[in-house]
């Protein structure tokens, strides 16, 4: 070593190491507050949100339950509610039918409605569809299917057998779920006032059809319904629904019990009678309603309501629309049960 050179000598512990780069660090992000985070961060003086357990959800129902059911009552014993000239009662329509029918439709029949909109908002229309079932149950899903889904809940107001009104207890009912005669004159005033009305042309022999025959449609009569639509104007709703046949298949039909107890027919199915009560409860199908486009029936004139071969075609017409629908309904279900 040269004598002048300098020594110098370096106090490790005096040098700050330079930070080196982690190659497997990413950038850092800002940090984005998680859901529950962003959930808890309360404003000062905000209460914080209590779960209810399950005892208090069960109270809470129970007592909305209770309030409804005195409302109900209220209103029933002091008379706050409305009857029609035909002994329509919307008040227990809304509150005791509909909600009895709908756990029936939605979790077993499990009932898919399309075409709704063909359905006018205002004003009268006639629906016409096809009957099936051993129990005509169809025509209570029919209403509630028009009420739930349609965007005004119209009320649908079926155009029944006489049969139906001479039954206790369940003739009382139809009359107060807006339901009336099967004739002309009730038709008319329904269609006129401006009501939404429905009616099965196939009568006994579409519902009470054996099994054999399900989805065929049956005669549809002299076409009075189609002279009803012609001579108010209103336009004709097709309507095809697809699951009745199932709930009580018809095998075979007791002719002299059925006129023992003046019945149309005295139906024989997998269940019934040899079950008794138990035979009554349904057996589950899938269910789908189908409404078509309207005819319109305004290009008539009135008295082409009474020229049979005018209302022979347009009834001819409406039967085959709902037919074909019918089928097409068929072909895409894959089975019964399932849909």
């Amino acid at each position: 070593m040269n004598e002048g050179a300098k020594v110098i000598r370096l106090d490790v512990n005096s040098v700050e190491p330079r930070p080196r780069p982690n190659p497997r660090r990413w950038p850092e992000q800002p940090q984005q507050p998680s859901p529950v985070t962003a959930l808890s961060d309360r404003r000062p003086g905000m209460p914080r949100p209590e779960a209810k357990s399950l005892s208090e959800l069960l109270r809470d129902a129970a007592a909305g339950q209770i309030a409804k059911t005195a409302e109900f009552a209220r209103r029933r014993l002091t008379g706050d509610y409305q009857v029609d000239e035909f002994g329509y009662d919307e008040h227990l329509l809304e509150t005791f039918i509909l909600p009895a029918l709908r756990p029936l439709s939605e979790y077993w029949f499990r009932v898919e409605v399309d075409g709704i909109e063909h359905i006018p908002a205002t004003g009268g229309a006639l629906i016409v569809a096809n009957h099936a079932g051993t129990v005509p149950l169809d025509g209570l899903m029919l209403q509630l299917a028009i009420h739930d889904k349609h965007p005004e809940q119209r009320a649908l107001r079926l155009l029944a057998a006489d049969l139906i009104f001479e039954l206790p207890v369940l003739g009382a009912l139809a009359r107060k779920a807006g339901h009336t005669l099967a004739c002309h004159p009730d038709a008319e005033r329904l269609l006129r006032s401006g009501q939404v009305a429905g009616v099965f042309p196939e009568g006994f022999k579409g519902v009470g059809k054996n099994y054999t025959d399900r989805y065929k449609l049956q005669r549809f009569g002299r076409g009075g319904f189609v002279s009803a639509a012609v001579r108010t104007g209103v336009p004709i709703i097709p309507c095809s629904i697809v699951g009745s046949e199932e709930i009580y298949p018809k095998l075979a039909d007791i002719k002299p019990l059925a006129r023992l107890l003046g019945l149309p027919y005295f139906p024989v199915t997998p269940l019934f009678p040899h079950l008794g009560p138990l035979g009554a409860v349904p057996m589950p199908s899938k269910w789908y309603i189908e409404f078509g486009e309207p005819i319109a029936t305004t290009g008539y004139a009135p008295e082409e309501a009474d020229d049979p071969m005018t209302m022979f075609e347009v009834t001819d017409q409406v039967r085959e629309t709902i037919q074909q629908t019918l089928y097409k309904l068929l072909a895409k279900r894959r089975n019964a049960v399932l849909g």
